[in-house]
């Protein structure tokens, strides 16, 4: 079946997922399950987003039609092995890009990607690296952007990603919270 043909049901409440499938030219309806967003302590940390788009894509239990494409994700970041989700709070969101400042860090988007005869289930990880973020850019961008439903504390595509942040390895669209190249070839999979 055609691509542009698919309708895709984004599992998602994050309006960048959703403008990412919209720029890809798809027809994209977006709607979002309560899930239960705990994690196990001895799943890897490298597994955990791919295992919290796993629940998410359990928890949608409406049936799909024959056109239907369902896509559940989570994104999570990492640096200096510790997972660094949504902040809590300024105070969290300080602690985060603090931590970020000089730092190399792996944004990981987990995704599954459901029609109604298959199921697939993928990863992808891009490295960031921040150059030194003094005090005031930090204050900064907490007041202007508030930057408290980005997992990490950031936007690539805002402020602190073209003035923070100096160097990227893969998908510039992960970072944003969708592989767009590996969701596109997964849709022209299934």
């Amino acid at each position: 079946m055609n691509i542009f043909n698919r309708n895709i049901i984004l599992n998602s409440r994050s309006p960048r997922r959703k403008q990412i499938l919209s720029d890809m030219g798809l027809s994209v309806t977006a709607v979002s399950t309560d899930a239960d967003e705990n994690c196990p302590q001895d799943i890897p940390v490298e597994k955990k987003a791919e295992y919290i788009a796993m629940l998410k894509d359990q928890a949608y239990t409406l049936p799909l039609a024959d056109n239907d494409v369902l896509i559940s994700a989570d994104t999570v970041v990492v640096c200096n092995s510790m997972v660094m989700g949504k902040p809590k709070d300024e105070t969290d969101a300080r602690r985060m890009l603090k931590t970020l400042s000089s730092n190399r860090h792996s944004v990981i988007t987990g995704c599954v990607v459901r029609t109604p005869c298959c199921r697939k289930v993928f990863s992808d990880i891009t490295q960031v690296y921040f150059r030194e973020l003094t005090d005031e850019d930090i204050e900064y961008y907490i007041r202007t952007k508030r930057p408290f439903d980005k997992a990490g504390s950031y936007g690539i595509q805002e402020w602190i990603g073209m003035a923070g942040i100096y160097k990227i390895e893969g998908d510039y669209y992960n970072v944003m919270g969708l592989p767009a190249c590996k969701v596109w070839q997964t849709i022209n999979s299934i």
